[in-house]
């Protein structure tokens, strides 16, 4: 315990509280020896930097629960089939950079929850650069991170049911075109891509849905 309090820059009565309210999982035991790893390290680097961030312990315990899922980075990312998103990783400091102070404990447990983040070590890795990149982009234009993440969330429910509604155009094509759904793929972005594009201009021209 003296070891990795003093790695992690902080004092052993602090880490002892750390450890009471679950901030870190127990250590290792084997007879009376209690055995600490980088894991260990990396949370408590972490507690230290949201903490120098501003967030409060009760905002970080609750996030602590996130983290503790039960879900593995990549089962998390989504990233246990192929993929055309990239991952990126970011410090904890990184990732408030990136948001302008709207990283509370509240906005990440609900970007955990989206499986848009999740913990890898002292690092925190981001779904997709191109999520991320477009995510930061609305806050800068004014719209607060928890709108951003509600409509991700919303996006996420139509996205699917047209990802259903193409990959049933293979099951019923009647034995003709190509049967490898990687093919569809670029296509049915394209129409929803056209599509979404012609819905804004109707929506920006005040007219009716349908119309």
């Amino acid at each position: 315990m003296e070891e990795l309090a003093k790695e992690a820059g902080i004092t052993v009565r602090t880490l002892r509280f750390y450890r009471e309210r679950g901030l870190i999982d127990p250590p290792r035991r084997e007879g009376r020896i209690a055995w600490y790893d980088e894991h260990h390290l990396a949370r408590l680097r972490t507690i230290t930097a949201l903490l120098e961030r501003g967030h409060t312990l009760n905002g970080i315990a609750d996030l602590a629960t996130a983290f503790e899922s039960g879900r593995d980075v990549g089962e998390a990312l989504g990233l246990v089939e192929p993929t055309e998103e990239t991952p990126v990783r970011l410090t904890p400091e990184a990732l408030a950079d990136y948001f302008e102070g709207q990283v509370t404990p509240e906005n990440l447990a609900n970007a955990l929850r989206l499986g848009y983040l999740a913990v890898d070590g002292d690092e925190i890795v981001h779904i997709s650069r191109r999520l991320l990149d477009v995510s930061a982009a609305l806050v800068r234009e004014g719209i607060p991170l928890a709108d951003v993440l509600e409509a991700g969330r919303r996006v996420r429910e139509h996205a699917d049911a047209l990802a259903a509604l193409f990959l049933d155009l293979l099951g019923a094509r009647g034995g003709a075109g190509p049967a490898d759904p990687e093919r569809l793929r670029p296509l049915a972005k394209s129409v929803v891509d056209a599509e979404l594009s012609m819905a804004m201009d109707r929506r920006l021209h005040g007219e009716r849905p349908g119309q």
